[in-house]
């Protein structure tokens, strides 16, 4: 029993090391060990003692119902980092530009009508020159139509810089000029933070694609629907690339939290989602399910069926991308692309849609 530990993660130094060590380490969610302290006290007392006490319990008693932990390729980890600090970046400039948005709504309105999108380089080149609503109604087409330029947009200059021109010009109630400054120079603040930012994360998503060219499944990975580079890094790093972690379909399903749960109790049984999975790892496959209804004809006729029996939106979303799961999981079991007719078979007069 020496060589067998219980831990309430899966990942960081102290794992690694253990790993390094030759111990088998079972990752016990944090709940499980929680519903385990129950066993032993009802007080509700806790402790570091008594946690490690009711961990030793654990892989003692029952650690065959546990799953012992298999290290990732050191590629891997290095994606998983990487793709982590991507989304995370992206998150974190998200919440800058609701900021930002919440700002401009207090003495800026036109430059909310302008642009859609705050976190894009359109409003982010025009509000870093004009950040104040007297600076924008300054701006004049061709002023708009070259920064607009220089911040890289190509296509629809003219009708572009004419449609944020008209919005910048659209009459609203104007705050007193002092305070107007005084959101300017927090607007400028914002955007600089931004466009720091958007730069940042250009920079950490070649890395993404870098380190993702070099994992020798990258082209099965690419060559799933809906998956482009960064979100095939996404689902690879969160499924990790350990040797046997999935030995079926269904647990690699399981694990994705895709698959459904059933809650039977007498007469009543109820099947619903899980509410316990990797939130990354269910965002990315929620995305490659959505954008797979465009590039995947067998993924949209399976949705489509779906929507026709009146099941919503998202469950609809969450049973194709459970079938997509299950498609990724045979073809790195046979180490073959994703071909669309082999996915999505002609289904039998017989057969009806599952989830």
């Amino acid at each position: 029993m020496a060589d067998v530990v219980g831990i309430e993660t899966d990942r960081g130094p102290w794992v690694a090391a253990l790993l390094g060590a030759g111990y088998q380490v079972y990752a016990i969610n944090p709940m499980q060990v929680a519903r385990y302290r129950e066993r032993h006290s009802t007080s509700g007392a806790k402790s570091d003692r008594g946690d490690a006490h009711v961990l030793a319990e654990i892989v003692r008693l029952d650690r065959a119902h546990h799953r012992v932990l298999t290290p990732d390729s050191e590629l891997v980890e290095a994606i998983k980092v990487l793709a982590r600090v991507h989304q995370n970046l992206i998150w974190i400039r998200q919440r800058h530009a609701n900021q930002l948005r919440s700002m401009l709504r207090e003495f800026y309105p036109a430059a909310l009508a302008a642009f859609d999108d705050l976190a894009g380089r359109d409003a982010l080149a025009v509000l870093a020159a004009a950040p104040t609503p007297a600076a924008g109604r300054a701006l004049s087409v061709e002023t708009i139509t070259e920064l607009l330029r220089q911040a890289g947009r190509r296509r629809y200059l003219t009708t572009t810089a004419v449609k944020i021109y008209q919005a910048l010009h659209a009459e609203y109630l104007q705050a007193l000029p002092q305070i107007a400054d005084a959101y300017g120079a927090s607007t400028s603040a914002l955007v600089s933070i931004l466009i720091e930012m958007s730069r940042q994360i250009t920079t950490v998503e070649d890395r993404v694609v870098t380190h993702l060219s070099r994992h020798p499944e990258d082209k099965i990975y690419l060559s799933q629907p809906g998956l482009g580079h960064v979100l095939a890094a996404r689902v690879l790093a969160e499924f990790g690339d350990a040797p046997g972690r999935y030995t079926t379909s269904k647990a690699r399903r399981n694990y994705a939290g895709t698959s459904p749960i059933t809650r039977a109790s007498g007469k009543k049984t109820l099947v619903l989602s899980r509410y316990v999975h990797n939130k990354r790892l269910t965002n990315a496959l929620y995305q490659q399910a959505f954008a797979a209804l465009t590039g995947s004809p067998g993924a949209r006729a399976y949705y489509d069926s779906l929507r026709a029996r009146d099941i919503g939106h998202h469950d609809a979303l969450r049973r194709v991308s459970n079938r997509l799961v299950g498609i990724l999981h045979g073809c790195l079991r046979h180490g073959t692309v994703y071909d669309e007719a082999t996915a999505w078979p002609p289904p039998k007069k017989d057969q009806q849609a599952g989830s």
